[in-house]
Protein backbone atom coordinates (compact mmCIF):
# COMPACT_ATOMS: atom_id res chain seq x y z
CA UNK A 1 0.00 0.00 0.00
CA UNK A 2 1.26 3.52 -1.20
CA UNK A 3 2.14 5.81 2.22
CA UNK A 4 0.19 8.78 2.26
CA UNK A 5 1.64 11.53 4.52
CA UNK A 6 -1.55 13.67 6.02
CA UNK A 7 -0.31 17.57 5.98
CA UNK A 8 -1.71 20.47 7.87
CA UNK A 9 -1.37 23.98 7.41
CA UNK A 10 -0.76 26.88 9.82
CA UNK A 11 -1.25 30.23 7.88
CA UNK A 12 -3.65 30.17 4.87
CA UNK A 13 -2.80 33.57 3.10
CA UNK A 14 -0.58 34.34 0.17
CA UNK A 15 2.38 32.41 0.57
CA UNK A 16 0.24 29.35 1.77
CA UNK A 17 -1.65 29.60 -1.83
CA UNK A 18 1.08 30.75 -4.18
CA UNK A 19 3.77 28.13 -3.16
CA UNK A 20 3.00 25.63 -0.46
CA UNK A 21 -0.86 24.12 -1.25
CA UNK A 22 -0.63 24.19 -4.90
CA UNK A 23 3.12 22.36 -5.09
CA UNK A 24 1.82 20.08 -2.38
CA UNK A 25 -1.69 19.56 -3.80
CA UNK A 26 0.52 17.86 -7.07
CA UNK A 27 2.06 14.89 -4.62
CA UNK A 28 -0.18 11.56 -4.60
CA UNK A 29 1.46 10.72 -1.67
CA UNK A 30 0.42 14.22 0.53
CA UNK A 31 -3.03 14.69 1.77
CA UNK A 32 -3.69 17.61 3.34
CA UNK A 33 -6.55 17.32 6.16
CA UNK A 34 -6.14 20.34 8.32
CA UNK A 35 -6.25 24.50 7.71
CA UNK A 36 -5.49 26.92 10.70
CA UNK A 37 -5.57 30.82 10.20
CA UNK A 38 -6.51 33.41 12.36
CA UNK A 39 -9.12 34.64 9.74
CA UNK A 40 -11.63 31.28 9.20
CA UNK A 41 -13.07 32.16 5.99
CA UNK A 42 -9.22 31.82 4.44
CA UNK A 43 -9.31 28.55 5.90
CA UNK A 44 -12.22 27.39 4.75
CA UNK A 45 -11.20 28.50 1.38
CA UNK A 46 -7.72 26.53 1.54
CA UNK A 47 -9.93 23.50 2.69
CA UNK A 48 -12.22 23.72 -0.08
CA UNK A 49 -9.64 24.25 -2.59
CA UNK A 50 -7.02 22.01 -1.37
CA UNK A 51 -8.23 19.86 1.46
CA UNK A 52 -9.50 15.93 1.50
CA UNK A 53 -13.53 16.04 1.82
CA UNK A 54 -13.33 15.71 5.62
CA UNK A 55 -10.79 18.09 6.28
CA UNK A 56 -10.93 20.46 9.36
CA UNK A 57 -10.21 24.44 9.93
CA UNK A 58 -8.99 25.43 13.04
CA UNK A 59 -8.67 29.01 14.29
CA UNK A 60 -6.13 27.89 16.80
CA UNK A 61 -2.83 26.09 15.97
CA UNK A 62 -2.61 24.94 19.44
CA UNK A 63 -6.04 22.94 19.73
CA UNK A 64 -5.31 22.11 16.32
CA UNK A 65 -1.87 19.79 17.14
CA UNK A 66 -3.76 18.64 20.06
CA UNK A 67 -6.60 16.78 18.13
CA UNK A 68 -4.90 16.03 14.61
CA UNK A 69 -2.74 13.34 15.90
CA UNK A 70 -2.76 11.44 12.73
CA UNK A 71 -1.05 14.52 11.25
CA UNK A 72 2.86 14.07 10.42
CA UNK A 73 3.74 17.61 8.70
CA UNK A 74 3.17 20.98 9.50
CA UNK A 75 3.65 23.88 7.10
CA UNK A 76 4.23 27.07 8.83
CA UNK A 77 3.12 29.98 6.18
CA UNK A 78 2.58 32.72 8.51
CA UNK A 79 4.54 36.02 9.12
CA UNK A 80 8.21 35.70 10.62
CA UNK A 81 7.06 36.79 14.15
CA UNK A 82 5.42 33.22 14.87
CA UNK A 83 7.49 31.18 13.08
CA UNK A 84 9.19 30.06 16.33
CA UNK A 85 6.35 29.57 18.88
CA UNK A 86 4.54 27.23 15.52
CA UNK A 87 7.31 25.48 14.71
CA UNK A 88 8.10 24.66 18.20
CA UNK A 89 4.72 23.85 19.61
CA UNK A 90 4.42 21.73 16.41
CA UNK A 91 8.03 19.43 16.70
CA UNK A 92 7.47 18.58 20.31
CA UNK A 93 3.62 17.78 19.15
CA UNK A 94 5.53 15.27 17.62
CA UNK A 95 4.90 16.61 14.06
CA UNK A 96 7.93 16.89 11.16
CA UNK A 97 8.01 21.23 10.20
CA UNK A 98 7.94 22.78 7.10
CA UNK A 99 8.60 26.48 8.32
CA UNK A 100 8.63 29.28 5.55
CA UNK A 101 11.93 31.51 5.21
CA UNK A 102 13.54 33.20 6.98
CA UNK A 103 13.79 30.43 9.69
CA UNK A 104 12.57 33.00 12.28
CA UNK A 105 12.80 36.31 13.30
CA UNK A 106 15.76 36.66 15.57
CA UNK A 107 18.38 34.58 16.47
CA UNK A 108 16.83 33.49 19.93
CA UNK A 109 13.88 32.36 18.48
CA UNK A 110 15.87 30.38 15.93
CA UNK A 111 17.50 28.53 18.67
CA UNK A 112 14.51 27.34 20.44
CA UNK A 113 13.33 25.92 17.33
CA UNK A 114 16.23 24.21 16.72
CA UNK A 115 16.43 22.94 20.44
CA UNK A 116 12.97 21.74 19.79
CA UNK A 117 14.02 19.67 16.35
CA UNK A 118 16.69 17.78 18.63
CA UNK A 119 14.59 16.84 21.80
CA UNK A 120 11.66 16.14 19.73
CA UNK A 121 13.08 13.77 17.20
CA UNK A 122 11.57 15.51 14.44
CA UNK A 123 12.69 16.90 11.42
CA UNK A 124 12.44 20.58 10.57
CA UNK A 125 13.58 22.20 7.45
CA UNK A 126 13.30 25.85 6.12
CA UNK A 127 11.28 26.81 2.87
CA UNK A 128 14.74 28.23 0.46
CA UNK A 129 12.90 26.96 -2.08
CA UNK A 130 15.31 28.91 -4.69
CA UNK A 131 18.24 25.82 -3.80
CA UNK A 132 15.76 23.96 -5.84
CA UNK A 133 16.17 25.47 -9.20
CA UNK A 134 18.37 24.31 -11.73
CA UNK A 135 21.01 27.06 -12.33
CA UNK A 136 21.51 26.73 -8.51
CA UNK A 137 21.52 22.30 -8.07
CA UNK A 138 24.20 22.67 -10.98
CA UNK A 139 26.38 25.25 -9.44
CA UNK A 140 26.22 23.24 -6.35
CA UNK A 141 27.25 20.46 -8.10
CA UNK A 142 30.08 22.43 -9.61
CA UNK A 143 31.09 24.06 -5.91
CA UNK A 144 30.90 20.30 -4.69
CA UNK A 145 33.49 19.23 -7.65
CA UNK A 146 35.73 21.57 -6.76
CA UNK A 147 35.70 23.38 -10.01
CA UNK A 148 35.76 26.73 -8.48
CA UNK A 149 38.49 25.76 -5.91
CA UNK A 150 38.70 27.54 -2.61
CA UNK A 151 35.44 30.46 -2.75
CA UNK A 152 36.76 33.14 -1.35
CA UNK A 153 34.79 35.83 -2.22
CA UNK A 154 31.14 35.77 -3.27
CA UNK A 155 28.20 38.55 -3.60
CA UNK A 156 24.43 37.20 -2.77
CA UNK A 157 22.24 39.53 -4.72
CA UNK A 158 18.43 40.94 -3.90
CA UNK A 159 18.02 44.03 -5.53
CA UNK A 160 14.56 45.17 -7.33
CA UNK A 161 14.06 48.76 -8.66
CA UNK A 162 10.83 49.44 -7.18
CA UNK A 163 8.74 46.31 -6.41
CA UNK A 164 7.39 46.67 -2.80
CA UNK A 165 4.99 44.11 -1.56
CA UNK A 166 2.16 46.15 -0.49
CA UNK A 167 -0.01 43.20 1.02
CA UNK A 168 -0.30 41.51 4.08
CA UNK A 169 2.46 42.36 6.61
CA UNK A 170 5.58 42.56 4.31
CA UNK A 171 5.85 46.48 6.11
CA UNK A 172 5.30 45.78 9.69
CA UNK A 173 8.44 45.67 11.36
CA UNK A 174 6.67 44.30 14.69
CA UNK A 175 5.27 41.42 12.37
CA UNK A 176 8.16 40.72 10.30
CA UNK A 177 11.85 41.84 11.61
CA UNK A 178 12.74 43.52 8.71
CA UNK A 179 11.81 44.54 5.49
CA UNK A 180 13.77 43.29 2.30
CA UNK A 181 16.77 42.49 4.38
CA UNK A 182 14.77 39.51 6.05
CA UNK A 183 12.14 38.88 2.91
CA UNK A 184 14.29 38.51 -0.05
CA UNK A 185 18.07 39.10 1.60
CA UNK A 186 17.40 35.83 3.37
CA UNK A 187 17.43 33.52 -0.45
CA UNK A 188 20.38 35.37 -1.44
CA UNK A 189 22.67 34.67 1.41
CA UNK A 190 21.41 31.37 1.95
CA UNK A 191 22.24 30.00 -1.39
CA UNK A 192 25.85 32.04 -1.17
CA UNK A 193 26.37 30.14 1.83
CA UNK A 194 25.38 26.74 0.52
CA UNK A 195 27.57 27.02 -2.26
CA UNK A 196 30.29 28.03 -0.28
CA UNK A 197 29.33 25.08 1.87
CA UNK A 198 30.96 27.59 5.07
CA UNK A 199 28.66 28.64 8.02
CA UNK A 200 31.44 30.25 10.35
CA UNK A 201 30.89 33.95 10.27
CA UNK A 202 33.14 36.05 11.77
CA UNK A 203 32.00 39.48 11.87
CA UNK A 204 29.74 41.21 10.18
CA UNK A 205 29.48 45.11 9.44
CA UNK A 206 25.87 46.74 8.01
CA UNK A 207 24.18 49.37 6.62
CA UNK A 208 20.41 49.86 6.91
CA UNK A 209 18.32 52.62 4.60
CA UNK A 210 14.82 54.01 5.07
CA UNK A 211 15.36 56.75 2.35
CA UNK A 212 12.51 55.89 -0.42
CA UNK A 213 9.60 55.30 2.19
CA UNK A 214 8.18 58.26 2.58
CA UNK A 215 7.94 59.08 -1.60
CA UNK A 216 4.39 59.46 -3.41
CA UNK A 217 3.76 58.51 -7.11
CA UNK A 218 6.34 55.61 -6.34
CA UNK A 219 6.33 54.12 -9.70
CA UNK A 220 6.08 50.21 -7.70
CA UNK A 221 5.15 47.38 -9.62
CA UNK A 222 2.68 46.87 -7.21
CA UNK A 223 0.78 50.27 -6.82
CA UNK A 224 1.86 52.93 -4.31
CA UNK A 225 2.88 51.60 -0.95
CA UNK A 226 1.40 53.32 2.03
CA UNK A 227 4.36 55.61 3.71
CA UNK A 228 2.49 55.62 6.97
CA UNK A 229 2.55 51.74 7.62
CA UNK A 230 6.14 51.59 5.78
CA UNK A 231 7.90 50.54 8.78
CA UNK A 232 10.77 48.76 7.91
CA UNK A 233 13.61 49.43 6.19
CA UNK A 234 13.49 50.08 1.73
CA UNK A 235 17.35 48.74 0.89
CA UNK A 236 20.01 46.90 3.55
CA UNK A 237 23.49 45.76 2.56
CA UNK A 238 25.81 43.92 4.65
CA UNK A 239 29.83 42.93 4.05
CA UNK A 240 30.37 39.56 6.00
CA UNK A 241 33.85 38.07 6.92
CA UNK A 242 33.88 34.39 7.76
CA UNK A 243 35.99 32.45 10.10
CA UNK A 244 38.33 31.49 6.95
CA UNK A 245 39.02 34.94 5.74
CA UNK A 246 36.43 34.32 2.99
CA UNK A 247 34.37 37.89 2.24
CA UNK A 248 30.53 37.98 1.13
CA UNK A 249 28.83 41.43 0.21
CA UNK A 250 25.16 40.96 0.59
CA UNK A 251 22.82 43.39 -0.76
CA UNK A 252 18.83 44.01 -0.84
CA UNK A 253 16.56 45.92 -1.62
CA UNK A 254 12.47 46.56 -2.59
CA UNK A 255 13.14 49.99 -3.99
CA UNK A 256 16.65 51.01 -5.26
CA UNK A 257 17.00 53.27 -8.25
CA UNK A 258 19.56 51.32 -10.10
CA UNK A 259 18.80 49.26 -13.21
CA UNK A 260 20.77 46.35 -12.06
CA UNK A 261 18.36 44.41 -11.10
CA UNK A 262 18.99 40.25 -9.14
CA UNK A 263 17.42 38.27 -6.96
CA UNK A 264 17.97 35.37 -5.12
CA UNK A 265 21.31 34.94 -7.25
CA UNK A 266 24.79 34.90 -6.30
CA UNK A 267 28.18 35.55 -7.61
CA UNK A 268 31.17 33.48 -6.86
CA UNK A 269 34.79 34.12 -6.99
CA UNK A 270 37.23 31.22 -6.46
CA UNK A 271 41.06 29.94 -6.73
CA UNK A 272 40.29 28.07 -10.21
CA UNK A 273 37.16 29.94 -11.48
CA UNK A 274 34.00 31.73 -10.94
CA UNK A 275 30.34 31.93 -11.22
CA UNK A 276 27.52 34.10 -12.02
CA UNK A 277 23.82 34.03 -12.09
CA UNK A 278 23.51 37.65 -13.85
CA UNK A 279 22.49 36.85 -17.14
CA UNK A 280 21.69 32.72 -16.66
CA UNK A 281 24.17 31.01 -15.19
CA UNK A 282 27.96 31.73 -15.89
CA UNK A 283 31.29 29.58 -15.37
CA UNK A 284 34.20 31.48 -15.84
CA UNK A 285 37.69 29.64 -15.62
CA UNK A 286 40.62 28.59 -17.70
CA UNK A 287 40.95 26.59 -20.35
CA UNK A 288 43.72 25.26 -22.46
CA UNK A 289 45.58 28.78 -21.03
CA UNK A 290 42.62 31.00 -22.39
CA UNK A 291 39.87 32.92 -20.56
CA UNK A 292 36.96 30.57 -21.06
CA UNK A 293 32.92 31.11 -20.15
CA UNK A 294 30.92 28.26 -20.30
CA UNK A 295 27.24 28.79 -19.85
CA UNK A 296 25.45 25.24 -18.87
CA UNK A 297 22.75 24.09 -21.04
CA UNK A 298 20.08 23.75 -18.11
CA UNK A 299 17.26 22.76 -20.67
CA UNK A 300 17.68 19.46 -21.48
CA UNK A 301 16.67 16.81 -18.37
CA UNK A 302 18.41 16.31 -15.38
CA UNK A 303 18.07 17.44 -11.46
CA UNK A 304 15.30 19.93 -12.99
CA UNK A 305 12.93 17.31 -14.69
CA UNK A 306 10.85 14.72 -12.65
CA UNK A 307 9.33 11.52 -14.55
CA UNK A 308 10.25 13.55 -18.38
CA UNK A 309 8.14 16.67 -17.29
CA UNK A 310 10.08 20.01 -15.88
CA UNK A 311 8.92 21.16 -12.84
CA UNK A 312 9.52 24.05 -10.82
CA UNK A 313 11.94 24.78 -7.56
CA UNK A 314 8.51 25.24 -5.20
CA UNK A 315 6.96 21.94 -6.65
CA UNK A 316 10.83 20.15 -5.92
CA UNK A 317 11.08 21.47 -2.68
CA UNK A 318 7.37 19.71 -1.43
CA UNK A 319 9.01 16.70 -3.52
CA UNK A 320 11.91 16.96 -1.91
CA UNK A 321 10.67 17.48 1.89
CA UNK A 322 7.74 14.66 1.69
CA UNK A 323 10.92 11.96 0.22
CA UNK A 324 12.57 12.89 3.06
CA UNK A 325 9.52 12.65 5.66
CA UNK A 326 8.81 9.10 3.88
CA UNK A 327 12.28 7.72 3.32
CA UNK A 328 13.42 9.19 6.98
CA UNK A 329 16.16 10.73 4.76
CA UNK A 330 17.64 14.63 5.72
CA UNK A 331 16.49 17.58 4.13
CA UNK A 332 18.27 19.35 1.76
CA UNK A 333 17.75 22.91 3.94
CA UNK A 334 18.74 22.00 7.52
CA UNK A 335 17.81 24.19 10.58
CA UNK A 336 21.86 24.82 11.48
CA UNK A 337 22.48 26.13 7.96
CA UNK A 338 19.59 28.37 8.44
CA UNK A 339 20.36 29.51 11.75
CA UNK A 340 23.20 31.08 10.62
CA UNK A 341 21.65 32.92 7.96
CA UNK A 342 19.40 34.47 10.84
CA UNK A 343 22.23 35.73 12.78
CA UNK A 344 24.24 37.28 9.96
CA UNK A 345 20.63 38.66 8.97
CA UNK A 346 20.52 39.84 12.87
CA UNK A 347 23.64 40.95 13.12
CA UNK A 348 23.20 43.86 10.00
CA UNK A 349 20.34 44.90 11.95
CA UNK A 350 22.19 45.17 15.29
CA UNK A 351 25.48 46.22 13.40
CA UNK A 352 23.51 49.45 11.11
CA UNK A 353 21.66 50.39 14.19
CA UNK A 354 24.96 50.57 16.68
CA UNK A 355 27.47 51.72 13.43
CA UNK A 356 29.94 48.90 14.99
CA UNK A 357 31.00 45.70 13.56
CA UNK A 358 29.15 42.73 15.29
CA UNK A 359 31.41 40.17 16.29
CA UNK A 360 30.66 36.38 16.71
Amino acid sequence: MERIVKVGIVGCGGIANGKHLPSLKKLKEVQMVAFCDIKPDRAEKAKKEYGTEDARVYTDYKEMMEKEKEIEVIHVCTPNSSHSEITCCALYAGKHVLCEKPMAKTTEQAEAMLKAAKESGKKLTIGYQNRFRSDSLYLKAACEANELGEIYFAKAHAVRRRAVPTWGVFLDEEAQGGGPLIDIGTHALDLTLWMMDNYKPKSVKGSVYRKLADQKNTGNAWGDWDAEKYTVEDSAFGFITMENGATIILESSWALNTLDVKEAKTTLCGTLGGADMDDGLRINNIKHGKQNVEIPNLESGGVAFYEGEEINSDDMEAQSWIDAVIHDKEPLVKPEQAIVVTKILEAIYKSAETGETIYF
